[in-house]
């Protein structure tokens, strides 16, 4: 299935160092951020953790189960990133850890003004289409899958933090600009993808639901731009700066999403889902569902419990 873009592994801290085998804790103080890498060697349930400040949590090895905002606890793994804002405490559960088997994950504590600071410059200069939009954190969109650009984001900011340059923090300054910008993008997609993205003034919510109502037709983006009343080169640039991804990535990803649901749900064979969806070639539509998914249609249909076709 589906998983996020891994972040680079740590040294795990020698055992003798430790202070503690439940959460032992390195911390890297920066001017406007700190960088805590957090280990765990063995099985623990419900362990509190909070910041006073809005935390950037991504897992690096192992698994927890968090517990957030009084919902129910999720699996929280390698490739994913939690958003944990100040003074709220987490709970954590570690079920497999074990001296050969630790849990891993970072916390990026980031100041708040440094973060307003960077929301309001992105406002000045790069208004989002619409009345009345705004670039914004969102506390609601807290746990997603780390894309590329986010996870080399992340990275750049650990190697920073850890390491000896100088002028660390001019260089954790910079690296913090692109990561609180890719993270508003993710919170943007993933907004769409869970169908709560209905911001009425804002033009591209008009083309989203236009690209999911028509996805079984050959969607061309000269088409959305005219429908958005933008220029082909205007709507690309407002539609990447919102999602981080182009009007033909999202096309695709909304194809892939609902070739899931119909070799799911329904007993159409794999070429009738191709075609359906607007794919010309059997072969192009197998490459990029599996690039998207990691298995073949065929697979996901078996793993998903419906065996009826081949």
């Amino acid at each position: 299935m589906a998983s996020g873009f891994k972040l680079n592994q740590i040294a795990i801290s020698p055992q003798k160092s430790m202070k503690t085998l439940v959460e032992n804790r390195r911390a890297f103080t920066l001017q406007n951020c700190e960088l805590n890498v957090f280990e765990t060697l063995q099985e623990s349930a419900l362990v509190p953790l909070s910041f006073s400040d809005f935390v950037v949590t991504s897992m690096l090895r192992g698994k927890k189960v968090m517990h957030l905002f009084d919902q129910p606890g999720f699996d929280y793994m390698p490739g994913e990133t939690v958003l944990v804002p100040a003074n709220v405490t987490m709970k954590i559960d570690f079920p497999e850890a074990t001296e050969t088997n630790p849990t891993q994950c970072i916390a990026l504590a980031l100041d708040h003004a440094k973060i307003q600071q960077i929301v309001d410059r992105l406002n000045e200069q790069y208004p989002r289409e619409g009345q009345d939009q705004f670039w914004q954190l969102q506390h609601n969109q807290y746990h997603f899958l780390n894309n590329l650009d986010l996870a080399q984001s992340i990275n750049k900011l650990i190697h920073i933090c850890s390491g000896n340059s100088l002028g660390k923090d001019i260089l954790a300054d910079l690296t913090l600009q692109e990561l609180v910008v890719h993270i508003i993008q993710t919170q943007n997609l993933n907004a769409v993808q869970d169908d709560s993205f209905n911001q009425h003034d804002n033009p591209l919510a008009y083309i989203i639901h236009y690209i999911r109502t028509n996805i079984g037709e050959k969607i061309q983006v000269e088409d959305l731009s005219e429908k958005a009343c933008m220029s082909r080169a205007s709507f690309y640039r407002a539609f990447k700066r919102e999602f981080n991804i182009s009007p033909v990535e999202f096309i695709l990803k909304e194809k892939i999403k609902k070739a899931k649901t119909l070799l799911t749900e329904s007993r159409a064979t794999i070429s009738d889902v191709c075609y359906q969806l607007g794919f010309s070639d059997l072969n192009y539509f197998g490459r990029q569902f599996k690039k998207s998914e990691g298995i073949s249609p065929s697979q996901y249909r078996h793993v998903s419990g419906n065996l009826d076709d081949k």
